[in-house]
């Protein structure tokens, strides 16, 4: 059908997208589990599919390594993606990440005898997701030791989000990164089994600046869109070469876009969110958002900068600077 229409065929190249793709098909599959399982075997699948999805993953990123071995890099999907040396570092490290983050997920302890009469014991996560904080439903619930395996398929959707981002190679493909990790994890911080009300805050919070500061990315995309006429990071890079264009309209793009992802770093003056949202969330997803989303943000914020921007930086670098400084003090 496209070949009748004229229209040219994308080369996928599933073995370069091979981490990603395990990433969000195990997901996929843990929102199967949950559909059609029987919620005492839930736990155990869910956990055991998580972590083979992860270690499934971070053996094709050491595969995908070795096959470079200090080439230069490949890319797939029609240059969306980009697979080099940085990329699969980057992608390893959150996947070693995921598999604690996982398993602080997993953990629980042994509950009192007041606060669960049967199951293996309590975790982090509220037993009720949808029942109001301290209703009898929600006692009921915790009683009855039911666990909240959902957070599984969640986490992995966020890690498949994280894995894509830095290896993005145009802004559409990055956008699209940045909402799949985010939209997770705005459901993950709201719940926390204790403080209920603080954890909803928290999520409510987390989810209204996270879309402020998305907005921004995306105006940024279409300023940047306007400046060079591509999404395509390195077309974008031979815009500023060229010197096409207002410079003015090219600083103002990438200004909009760091909102975007300094917001994920917690970088100054982006961080205020950080105290409220990580006192509210459960412990474990507390600890996997400050470690595996920085990672993640750092690496498409240095594919902005020296793939996209590379002409730019004699005025991004002062700026730079002056973020990360105030960042460490404050």
């Amino acid at each position: 059908m496209t070949q009748a229409l004229g229209l040219p065929t994308p080369s996928v190249e599933y073995g370069l997208l091979s981490p990603m793709l395990i990433v969000l098909g195990v997901a996929v599959v843990g929102v199967l589990v949950e559909a059609f399982l029987p919620r005492q075997q839930r736990y155990a699948a869910q956990l055991v599919l998580s972590l083979g999805g992860l270690v499934a993953a971070f053996v094709a990123v050491v595969g995908l390594a070795r096959d470079l071995h200090g080439g230069t890099g490949r890319t797939a999907v029609m240059g969306a993606v980009a697979v080099d040396a940085p990329t699969l570092f980057l992608q390893a490290t959150i996947l070693l990440v995921g598999v604690l983050g996982i398993l602080l997920i997993a953990e629980r302890r042994i509950a009192a005898p007041a606060e669960s009469e049967t199951g293996p014991g309590l975790d982090a996560f509220t037993p009720q997701a949808s029942a109001v904080a301290g209703s009898v439903v929600e006692k009921l619930a915790t009683k009855a030791g039911v666990v909240q395996t959902e957070v599984f398929p969640l986490t992995m959707f966020a890690i498949g989000g994280m894995v894509l981002f830095p290896a993005s190679d145009d802004l559409l493909t990055m956008f699209i990164a940045l909402e799949v990790l985010s939209l997770p994890l705005y459901l993950l911080c709201g719940l926390a089994r204790r403080r209920r009300l603080l954890s909803q805050e928290a999520s409510v919070k987390y989810f209204l600046l996270g879309a402020f500061s998305s907005a921004f990315f995306l105006y940024g995309v279409a300023v940047l869109y306007g400046y060079a006429g591509t999404l395509d990071l390195g077309g974008i890079a031979d815009a500023v070469a060229a010197g096409s264009g207002k410079t003015s309209l090219a600083l103002i793009g990438t200004g909009l876009l760091l909102v975007g992802v300094l917001f994920k770093v917690g970088a100054v003056p982006f961080h205020s969110w950080i105290p409220d949202v990580y006192q509210g969330a459960p412990t474990p997803i507390t600890a996997f958002m400050a470690a595996a989303t920085k990672i993640a943000a750092f690496g498409a914020m240095l594919r902005i900068f020296y793939i996209a921007l590379p002409g730019l930086r004699d005025d991004w670098r002062p700026v730079m600077w002056a973020i990360a400084i105030l960042t460490m003090v404050v």
